[in-house]
């Protein structure tokens, strides 16, 4: 294995001024294509619950959801780091509860380090991980699992009292431990001020340049979930409607007798 991923190449990046990318799988096969094409990091993001279970929100996603889409991605990633999105009620009831899941997916799962979303109140739980051994991603601004809290999918960080606390919060998480900080939805200029405050590197999505890197839905990267389209969504690609094209031709291939032909029979 050559030029492997890890905690120490990620604060290595932040430190040159080189972007580190980002991408979420959840699967085997995409999995592999990532990491073959030199992400830095792959995150297996409760984003599943949206993408894969076709759920709302992610906070229906399960721990034992989660660990089965981790124990596939795992099998696909050798070189990029690979991170396990911890999902709603599974690390906020205690810190016995916390550490238990997050070494589940370390021992279980395979994964390298673990994601919690939330600033001050989990920083205990943060700097209790990092003590034992398992490197944390923090996640703040517009954090999925608290959407009821927020009222819908709008900018948090506008309002100066709100900004103010997600700086408060970037600079506790890097004080309890952890390696990086998922910045999401929040304006640009908060996002380029933090970064430039921390040691630590920020993974930006929907925060501007101004992060040290980006993270997206790869199933929005690629065009493939289409049901909804987010301002901060660069799509590269449009396999949902070629993958309506090849199923449609291959429909109209069966129905006409013309699949398959000779050269596809035994």
């Amino acid at each position: 294995m050559t030029n492997k991923v890890r905690i120490s190449t990620i604060l290595e990046l932040k430190k040159k001024g080189v972007k580190i990318t980002t991408l979420t799988a959840y699967d085997y096969t995409l999995a592999s294509l990532l990491d073959e094409s030199g992400i830095d990091i792959v995150l297996v993001g409760d984003s599943c619950g949206n993408v894969c279970a076709g759920y709302d929100t992610t906070l229906p996603v399960t721990m034992e959801e989660m660990l089965y889409h981790v124990k596939s991605v795992r099998r696909g990633v050798r070189r990029a780091l690979l991170v396990a999105d911890m999902p709603f009620m599974s690390y906020q009831e205690n810190l016995e509860q916390a550490l238990h899941n997050a070494g589940r997916f370390m021992k279980e799962g395979g994964a390298e380090a673990v994601k919690l979303e939330g600033g001050e109140p989990i920083c205990p739980v943060v700097k209790k991980m990092v003590e034992i051994g398992i490197p944390v991603m923090g996640h703040l601004g517009f954090t999925p699992q608290s959407v009821h809290e927020f009222g819908g999918y709008g900018l948090r960080g506008a309002e100066i009292q709100e900004a103010e606390q997600i700086r408060k919060s970037a600079l506790a998480l890097q004080a309890a431990g952890a390696f990086a900080i998922v910045l999401e939805k929040i304006p640009a200029q908060l996002a380029t001020e933090i970064s430039a405050q921390l040691q630590i590197p920020t993974i930006g999505i929907g925060a501007g340049v101004g992060c040290d890197g980006q993270v997206l839905v790869t199933y929005d990267l690629l065009g493939l979930f289409d049901q909804v389209r987010y301002k901060f969504v660069r799509r590269y690609a449009d396999l949902a409607g070629e993958i309506r094209r090849a199923t449609t031709e291959f429909c109209t291939d069966v129905r006409n007798g013309r699949f398959p032909d000779d050269s596809e029979s035994y």
